[in-house]
């Protein structure tokens, strides 16, 4: 993911009619991106060079790389509601986009209707869950609560960054809440879960969707397309139902899903669910033993997790089943959700107002805050390819 500091600009002038005409008619006229090159050659010699400098150069530029037909930078994607309990009701989830380029936080299209129940009595000060994920470049809400205290989504909804258009997928064959959910290669899996009531059946059921068995992409621009993609499989079930006590990260890496039943640094149990052969194991020992907050993977190859006790970022090895320090900082201490991508970790601090950026490819690594915008706290983070704009 990109970071640079906010672009300046510089203070309004007043102008004359003449020179706004004049103004209008030099922007209205087309400008090439390099004289003598068309634009789709000139693109692809722009392509290498790094957004943050595209931008500061010319205003054709900076149109250019929030285009469609260019390759797009990475984004911070949030879960908002506000940060005063009494304001949080079933319209208040939010949905907003970081742009590193201009240090802007910019919203997302409202989604349809959602009639979340978010808060309620018997959860003294907890924010009951909305489970997102993201796959193929796109954001995927697939489990929360409504007001009836059942599953609030039938089919998972999928807001592509490149259309900025939300749709449905193909429904579930037993909604559910409260679950384990992760993508890995291009497969989204839910396991575990609760419906209306507990239930040892689909406490240990797990479902797969697998866009790519259509040979075909979830982006698209035609209504309905989600949909079409293939259906939900269900898979081999969990040996018990002792993953639906939490809405559970599961978190892709190497052709596997790994996820524990208790979030935080508190006793817990592990599993690793092998989505090319439809197999479970036990998490190895070491992994487990290492896994004390919130855990994600860098293109699902390097898992890191955060012992939210200590405020320490780690790194698995899985060659000795062990766990090396990446750096301590007092601001991952609490951390309630991560992600990681373009060789930055992204972490929701404690309590919801910042968003912490390791870039764990520096040595040492850089740490810079996000914060969140006004009024507002962050419930997930995701990483994906930056919003579109029209040419």
């Amino acid at each position: 993911m990109t970071t640079t500091t906010p672009i300046q600009t510089s203070p309004t002038t007043t102008t004359t009619k003449s020179a706004v005409k004049r103004l209008k008619t030099s922007d209205d006229h087309h400008q090439s991106l390099l004289p003598g090159l068309p634009d789709h050659i000139a693109q692809l010699c722009l392509s290498p060079v790094p957004p943050t400098t595209l931008s500061s150069v010319c205003r054709s530029w900076r149109r250019l790389i929030y285009s469609p037909s260019f390759p797009p930078f990475l984004s911070l994607y949030t879960l908002l509601l506000p940060t005063n309990p009494t304001d949080v009701n079933s319209d208040s989830l939010q949905f907003s986009s970081f742009d590193p380029i201009s240090s802007t936080w910019n919203p997302l299209p409202r989604p349809p209707p959602l009639h979340l129940l978010l808060r309620h009595p018997s959860f003294i000060s907890r924010t009951l869950p909305v489970q997102s994920v993201t796959l193929s470049g796109n954001l995927i809400l697939l489990a929360a609560t409504n007001q009836q205290f059942l599953p609030a989504f039938s089919s998972p909804l999928i807001f592509s960054p490149k259309f900025q258009k939300w749709d449905f997928g193909p429904p579930l064959a037993t909604p559910r809440r409260w679950c384990a959910s992760g993508t890995s290669r291009g497969a989204m899996v839910v396991a575990s879960g609760i419906g209306s009531h507990y239930t040892t059946d689909l406490a240990r059921s797990v479902e797969k969707w697998d866009p790519q068995i259509n040979q075909s992409s979830i982006h698209s621009n035609n209504r309905n397309h989600c949909r079409s993609l293939g259906k939900w499989e269900k898979m081999g079930p969990l040996k018990d139902g002792k993953f639906c006590r939490e809405a559970i990260d599961a978190v892709g890496m190497n052709n596997k899903l790994l996820m524990v039943n208790v979030k935080g640094d508190a006793a817990k149990e592990g599993v690793v669910y092998n989505v090319l052969t439809d197999t479970w194991q036990d998490m190895p020992e070491g992994m487990l033993a290492g896994w004390k907050g919130p855990a994600t993977a860098m293109e699902e190859e390097i898992l890191y997790a955060i012992d939210e006790s200590r405020g320490v970022l780690r790194k698995y090895d899985e060659e000795r089943d062990g766990w090396e320090e990446v750096v301590e900082d007092e601001r991952l201490r609490g951390a309630e959700t991560m992600a990681a991508g373009g060789g930055r970790v992204c972490v929701v601090c404690s309590g919801g107002v910042g968003i912490l950026v390791v870039d764990v490819v520096a040595s040492p690594p850089i740490l810079l805050v996000v914060d969140t915008p006004p009024g507002f706290e962050a419930v997930a983070v995701h990483i994906l390819p930056r919003m579109s704009r029209p040419d």
